[in-house]
């Protein structure tokens, strides 16, 4: 057999055996959570943390999950915590592996985090989370442990709470 054949053959050969897994993997996509279970996670996470646990237990891939309030408004049940100041959900959802945000951190008090990304990306001060609110939001719900990041933020210019999306 003459190189060229050769390789023809084998380039058809491993196209054969690709074109399988790949159609495999596109139709075997698990289906999507509920999303009445994801509302009821989100809304949990917000202040009931036994029913926080209770659904994560149950099902824990609803740690990433995001709830569609609508018109590009969507919500984890960390931002949820987040945004009420909830610190002891939010930071059990972290423990457990909930993905976080600039928000969240600011809630939190996370400075030296915070400080960082804001002095990298300055143009995120005017950024909305959940529902339009801002960083402002944030660390006024941080209280005590906030209060550093709080004066930053209002430094930086910012004195609106929420941002209508």
């Amino acid at each position: 057999m003459q190189r060229k054949q050769f390789l023809q053959t084998v380039s058809l050969g491993a196209s054969g055996l690709l074109i399988p897994a790949l159609s495999f993997t596109q139709t075997q996509s698990p289906d999507p959570l509920p999303a009445a279970l994801v509302k009821d996670f989100v809304i949990a996470g917000h202040g009931n943390f036994a029913k926080t646990k209770e659904l994560f237990a149950e099902t824990p891939a609803l740690l990433y999950a995001t709830h569609d309030w609508g018109k590009g408004d969507f919500e984890t049940a960390l931002e949820g915590a987040g945004h009420v100041g909830n610190k002891e959900i939010a930071n059990w959802l972290i423990e457990q592996g909930a993905r976080t945000n600039v928000f969240v951190l600011t809630m939190l008090g996370k400075t030296v985090i915070v400080k960082t990304f804001l002095e990298t990306f300055p143009s995120y001060i005017n950024a909305r989370g959940p529902h339009g609110l801002t960083l402002l939001h944030h660390a006024q719900k941080g209280g005590d442990d906030a209060k550093e990041l709080l004066d930053l933020i209002k430094s930086k210019g910012l004195t609106q709470t929420n941002m209508k999306l």
